[in-house]
Order: structure tokens, then sequence, then C-alpha cells
């Protein structure tokens, strides 16, 4: 795996490289509409202390699942909240402070590296998060009406933020009246986030997308009341948010004990999904970020398999691979090489058609073993020695 790690910065938070989305909201090149935070500084209690967002899955981390769904969405900034570690792709790294401070401390000591209007808040923990998933927790909020500018602080009504005395510890019921959380009079209503719920239903504040300046709010105001936000449980802060929810019990499946992990593990490696998580683990080890379309290369297979032998199977694929490579291409010069040498395996069939006699019975497949001697037969007393009825074997007639 390719280990992306800035040499040891002192601050808080260090920028190994900040990607770009190169299509965002269909703007080729357009800056990037979202930043992502991933905390993945827990203790993992359940787990035995062990390194949860190390644990592999499939052949990847669980901390490289969740970040390779961020990039493949299009994230610009892709802030992780940790201690440093290898990553299969580069982040911007933070950390509350003290160490260990909690979620809320977390997340907005990783809000305050990003500047997009949209953040993705994760756990390091989603084996099943896709980009596919990210996509759409920001098409279930974007439709809405456009955010106001920055709000001035001296705006927001603190009662606002305990909406009808429920209470920041309660969680904000659906049924609460939409768009209407902490939101001060004169502002065009609009909704602060969108989150999944499991398959019982309950919140998972750590797959979501908020918008920045509803989050920036909430947390201002939470730290001014107490002084800061430490210990706080991340219920404080969605209880003061307008939320939509989406039930999406396999993205928002998280490993918090063994037996979740064994789960994740035995899922992968079902039939539907094995190949795609084949391919993946391989790419994120040999720090390849390369899209490719695997149907054109099992096809590329099957006809030098058939065609040729099927030791030429795994040995095109590669040279394929290879020359894109030398080319520096991409998918399309993959795609190209593929063709190519699809071609030439027909070809070299139909070549080899066509210099067997034509029997009437179809000629047996090259499998690249050499075929067995012809088999003769063994010389006998009638078929070994002349016969009397040959002119070598006339009779003296004298």
């Amino acid at each position: 795996m390719t280990a992306h790690e800035s040499p040891g910065a002192a601050d808080a938070a260090s920028v190994d490289v900040a990607p770009t989305a190169g299509d965002v909201d269909g703007v080729p090149g357009g800056p990037a509409a979202f930043d992502a935070v991933v905390l993945a500084g827990g203790g993992a209690r359940r787990l035995g202390g062990a390194d949860k967002p190390g644990v592999r899955v499939g052949g990847r981390a669980l901390l490289d699942r969740v970040l390779a769904a961020c990039t493949g969405a299009g994230a610009g900034a892709v802030v992780v909240v940790a201690d440093r570690r290898p990553t299969a792709r580069p982040v911007v790294w933070a950390r509350e402070d003290p160490p260990g401070a909690g979620p809320v401390a977390a997340l907005d000591a990783g809000l305050r590296h990003t500047t997009a209007e949209y953040v993705v808040v994760l756990s390091a923990d989603l084996p099943f998060l896709t980009a596919g998933t990210v996509r759409r927790l920001l098409a279930a909020l974007r439709p809405a009406t456009a955010v106001p500018d920055a709000l001035d602080p001296a705006e927001v009504d603190p009662d606002a933020l305990d909406p009808a005395g429920v209470g920041l510890d309660t969680p904000v019921p659906s049924s609460h009246p939409p768009h209407s959380i902490g939101v001060p009079s004169g502002h065009p209503p609009y909704p602060d986030g969108v989150l999944l719920t499991d398959r019982d239903g309950r919140e998972q504040p750590l797959v979501a997308v908020y918008r920045a300046a509803a989050l920036r709010r909430v947390l201002g105001a939470l730290g001014g009341d107490r002084g800061g936000l430490e210990g706080l449980p991340l219920r404080r802060v969605t209880a003061a948010l307008d939320l939509t929810r989406i039930s999406d019990p396999v993205a928002s499946f998280d490993c918090d004990t063994w037996d979740d992990i064994a789960a994740a593990r035995s899922r992968i490696r079902e039939h539907g999904h094995v190949l795609d998580e084949w391919i993946s683990a391989v790419k994120d080890e040999l720090g390849i970020d390369l899209d490719v379309d695997t149907g054109v290369l099992l096809d590329l297979a099957r006809d030098a398999a058939h065609s040729v032998a099927r030791p030429a199977a795994p040995l095109t694929t590669f040279l394929v691979g290879y020359a894109a490579a030398q080319a520096k291409g991409g998918p399309e010069a993959v795609a190209e090489a593929a063709r190519r040498a699809s071609g030439l395996a027909l070809a070299w069939a139909a070549e080899d058609a066509s210099a067997r006699p034509d029997t009437g019975t179809p000629a047996p497949p090259d499998t690249g073993t050499p075929a067995p001697p012809p088999v003769t037969a063994e010389p006998s007393a009638t078929n070994g020695a002349p016969s009397g009825d040959g002119p070598a074997g006339r009779k003296d007639a004298g």
C-alpha cells in the first residue's frame, strides 16, 4: 500500500494534498462542492482497544474504505481527526484538544480545516460506504432553498437551539416543523443536513452531510455555553439541527464489535461482491487510482484462453496493463490495448482453424499442451512380416 504521511509537523493539522474535485455538480474542473471530515480517534473499547481504523475488511483498512468513498464522490479536502497513520490516499490531519475529548470536540477540530459549503461527516468504521452513498446524501440536501450568506453570530437566537423546550439531550422528532431550528427570523428556511438511519431506525450522525455554516453556528453556541466542547455527545449537535433522514441499513452498518467485523468480512466475500472488492483491494495495495472496465479485461482473458491457450489469459492481461502504463494512459488506453490484443487472439484462432484439414468435425481447442504422438500398431506375425501374397513373398514353384 502507498502510505501518505507528511513529515512530522507540530501543528494540529497539516495538509499532505487536498485534491480538488474535477467534476462537481456538473461543472468540470470547478471548485469542490464539499469537504469531508472523518472521525477516527475513538478508543474502540468493544474491540478490546484494537486499532479499529486499521482493521482490514476485504483486504483494506476500514479507514481506507471510507477515504475511497470520499474521494470517489469528489471531495475537496478530506480531513481525518486522529493520530497520523499510513493511508492509501492523501488527507489532511487534525486532532481535538485534548486528544480523546469526544466526538463533538473532534468534529469541531476537523471542521476548522474545511472551506466548502457542505461537509460530509463520517466515522472510520463503515465497511459498506460507497461514493454513491455520499452522492446520494448530497443530492438529498442540495435541492433545498439556497443557503444565505454566513450568518452574523449576533443574529443567532440562542433559544432557537433548544426548540420547543425539547432539550439538547433529546433528539428532535422528525415531526418537528421543517427548516426552522436555529434559523433567525428574516432568513429563508432551509434544512441543515441529511443523515442515514440504520436497520432499527436509529440516527447515524456520522454518516451524514451538513451545511458547514449550520454546524459552525451550533458548535459555537454549545462551546460558548459550556466554555468548551469536551465530553459532549453528538446528539447535542443533531438536536439543534433540522435534519432529513434516509434509511440505509447497509451503508450505515458500522463495526463496533468483532462480530460486526466478521459479518462484514463474510458479506464482502459473497459472490456478487467479491470481484469488485478484490480489484479495489489490489488497487489500494499497489497505489493505483484508476477506474478500469473489468468487463473489457475479462472478455480479453476469455478470448486469449479460448483462442490461444489458457495460460495466455493472465499473461495477455498483464501485457495490456503494462502497455497502457508505458503509454502513460488511463482507462481509455487500457481499453484500446485490450481491443487490439483481443483482435489478435481472434485472428490467431482463425489462422489456426484455416490450417487444419476439413474433416467435417470441429478441431479440438488448443490447450497449450503438446499433442501426444500418433499411436502405431505393434508388429505381429501377420502384419509385421512379408505376406506370401506379395512379390517378395511369392513361393518358388520350381
